[in-house]
């Protein structure tokens, strides 16, 4: 009773969300960046490079050796980011919830996760194409109610339509200020990604990107700063969605340690 009591007063916090988001990261940079690069950044910048080198440029099209390997090197891209995405709610989770944030226990989460993870992305993705094919509006709609379903999926081993209906159901009630927190989302991602730009100019120029745009080659700068771009955008983005998770989960559910202290109080 007292956690009900407790959940009614709270109030969804767009502040705590992007609190327990960088907390989370400056508690446990490591691991949070860790498993960004190496599962996330590292392996779409191995499938970027492949695809503009100049062997795979000028054979690509009629070589079906290279197709084969280049859509072998994607779909394992595919794969390491959906580990990504399912380690880093993991983490984040467990650091939310006053546990012990392992690397190796979140990238086997992660691991357990990425087929299902698959699955829920395709429908995800069409639901929300479906909605926006409708004049835009419905599709954004579906997505503030969809938002959370990925750490719904992680952490609760609901199935992919369970986690729909979870999110569907923790939203209920914030969705204006998880609009207002998704588009604080999207600042951060153009901020990140207009550094970026400026850096990439700075360390190659203008014309070795344009060489680059030609397929003739990236070079270890532009490797180096695209690598560094995926990592902060995957570790900083992911880890504000799984707080917006935990945020939604403690406002509607009462905090994991409360209800610790209801059962054994």
């Amino acid at each position: 009773m007292a956690t009900i009591a407790a959940a009614s007063d709270r109030r969804m916090s767009i502040g705590r969300v992007f609190n327990r988001a960088f907390a989370t990261i400056g508690a446990n940079p490591l691991t949070m960046f860790g498993i960004s690069f190496l599962f996330g950044a590292l392996p779409s910048v191995i499938l970027k490079a492949l695809l503009q080198s100049p062997r795979a440029t000028q054979t690509l099209p009629f070589d079906s050796t290279t197709l084969l390997l280049t859509a072998g090197v994607a779909l394992l891209t595919l794969a390491f980011n959906f580990l990504a995405q399912g380690a880093l709610v993991r983490a984040t989770v467990a650091y939310s919830d006053g546990q012990p944030v392992g690397f190796a226990e979140s990238a086997l989460a992660g691991l357990r996760k990425i087929l299902p993870l698959f699955g829920l992305a395709i429908l995800l993705g069409l639901i929300v194409i479906f909605g926006l094919a409708l004049l835009i509006v419905p599709g954004v709609i579906l997505y503030v109610i969809l938002s959370v379903a990925t750490p719904a999926l992680v952490e609760e081993n609901s199935g992919i339509f369970g986690a729909f209906g979870r999110s569907a159901a923790l939203t209920k009630g914030a969705r204006w200020n998880i609009f207002a927190l998704e588009l604080v989302v999207l600042v951060i991602y153009w901020i990140i990604s207009a550094v970026v730009g400026v850096l990439f100019l700075a360390l190659i120029g203008f014309q070795n990107l344009a060489n680059a745009a030609q397929g003739q080659g990236l070079s270890i700068g532009l490797i180096a700063v695209s690598a560094v771009s995926s990592t902060l955008v995957i570790t900083i983005i992911s880890t504000i969605q799984t707080s917006l998770y935990v945020e939604l989960r403690n406002w509607k559910d009462g905090p994991a340690a409360e209800a610790l202290t209801d059962i054994f109080g």
